[in-house]
């Protein structure tokens, strides 16, 4: 999980909050300190600490709570407020319908820039756009290569040239995409510093002739605060109109880097969490505070576990919900908690069931999900679909072709029972209904 001591730090806090007997200024105090410390250790800057935590206590000894909510919760809410607050605001991203839109990707050598060019793409396609990229980066060996190699994994078409001309290849990919139905086109430009002054000069122009709906800045957030420098002085340069903060993953300078990001004014729009391409969600400083408190972020999976009914087939979907399921759908299921990520990705965004569940419990799970696999994709087609087939030989053949144990296959066909089972006690409970669909179900 992204800022992980962070997090750790904050839910510590709130446990003592929610706890208290009673809430009085010693305990506000404390509160107050706390935050201060997990804030320091994530790197945030000393000034933008002291600012939230003032403002934190002065709101939690002086405003009064709204009627029907109690003294504790209005400082719970004023904490999620002020630390959300803390990492900017969230905006829609400023595409208009009917037209080609072009994203300008900008930012200093090695931060990823390319890599979150097609994590974008990606992102667009999955949310309905039609998208194009140009490979305009002319200076790094191997760039174009990297580019081409990503997007074609996600059908996204790359234009580039075997040229030094990155002005004239954006030119040129720009007419090649203009009779293409595309909604949006990134192009992707060499990474440079702030003191190159040829790079700057190829930024500006590329600038002017695309004249970009959207510029991101892709910062390294292993740099932390140094990111204010950064944004500082591409912005001097052409507009920033919003952040890609990548390397997120176990940053321990992450809240260093979110909170200078947006102290220049300019938002995050997307955050990177890891190396596989799916591995991009849109910010909301609101949702991602909810995670690091524990209070989960219900619409973020409700987004996911939409996002994958529109590649869902429908069919399955019926048989699932109906309780007619076949091992065959109960593999499909696995399959669909394996595209969002991982167990842990979706206990992060359940309230609850972010601290409830150990994570050495998470990882056995993740173990057996991963050995269902096996032992399914080793089963026959008839096996597949009429489980009742199964005796003590056909067992034995499938645990030694899955190179699993025999307790182990009756381990799943227990589970896909009882899986099976539950789809029909719960349907129409949409939470319960989510969980189960994904194999969750006891």
């Amino acid at each position: 999980m992204v800022l992980d001591s962070l997090k750790k730090g904050l839910r510590n806090t709130l446990k003592k909050l929610v706890g208290a007997s009673i809430i009085d200024e010693a305990l506000i105090n404390e509160i107050v300190r706390d935050v201060q410390r997990s804030l320091l250790q994530s790197d945030v800057n000393v000034k933008l600490v002291l600012q939230v935590t003032n403002k934190i206590k002065e709101r939690a000894l002086n405003e009064q709570p709204p009627p029907g909510l109690s003294r504790k919760d209005h400082v719970v809410k004023i904490l999620y407020e002020e630390i959300a607050g803390l990492l900017g605001e969230e905006k829609p991203l400023p595409f208009k319908p009917g037209k080609l839109n072009t994203v300008l990707m900008i930012g200093i050598q090695g931060s990823g820039k390319t890599s979150a060019t097609a994590k974008l793409a990606r992102w667009l396609s999955k949310h309905g756009y039609k998208v194009g990229v140009i490979g305009a980066d002319t200076y790094r060996p191997g760039a174009l290569e990297q580019l081409k190699m990503m997007c074609s994994k996600i059908n996204v078409e790359v234009y580039g040239e075997d040229s030094k001309d990155a002005v004239g290849i954006v030119k040129r990919g720009m007419e090649h995409f203009s009779n293409a139905n595309l909604d949006v086109v990134i192009i992707d430009t060499a990474g440079r510093h702030k003191e190159e002054k040829s790079l700057l000069e190829e930024m500006q122009s590329i600038y002017d002739i695309t004249e970009p709906d959207l510029v991101l800045l892709v910062i390294d957030g292993t740099i932390g605060q140094q990111c204010y420098s950064q944004a500082e002085a591409f912005h001097k340069s052409v507009p920033v109109g919003g952040i890609i903060v990548t390397k997120l993953d176990g940053a321990a300078k992450g809240g260093g880097a979110l909170s200078a990001a947006a102290a220049t004014g300019a938002n995050i729009m997307f955050i990177s969490t890891g190396e596989r391409v799916d591995d991009l969600e849109q910010f909301s400083p609101t949702r991602f505070v909810g995670r690091l408190l524990g209070m989960g972020d219900i619409k973020a999976l409700l987004d996911m576990a939409k996002q994958l009914e529109i590649e869902a087939d429908e069919k399955k979907l019926k048989r699932i919900a109906s309780g007619k399921m076949t091992i065959d759908d109960f593999y499909y299921q696995l399959e669909q908690v394996n595209k969002m990520g991982s167990l842990r990705n979706i206990f992060e965004h359940l309230p609850g069931l972010s601290t409830a569940v150990k994570e050495e419990d998470v990882d056995v799970m993740e173990h057996k999900m991963q050995r269902w696999r096996f032992i399914i994709q080793s089963m026959t087609k008839d096996e597949r679909a009429n489980p009742d087939l199964f005796n003590a030989s056909r067992i034995r053949r499938v645990a030694r072709g899955s190179g699993t144990s025999e307790r182990e296959v009756k381990e799943l066909l227990t589970q896909y029972k009882k899986s099976k089972d539950v789809m029909k006690s719960v349907k129409g409970r949409a939470m319960h209904g989510l969980l189960k669909r994904f194999g969750f179900g006891k």
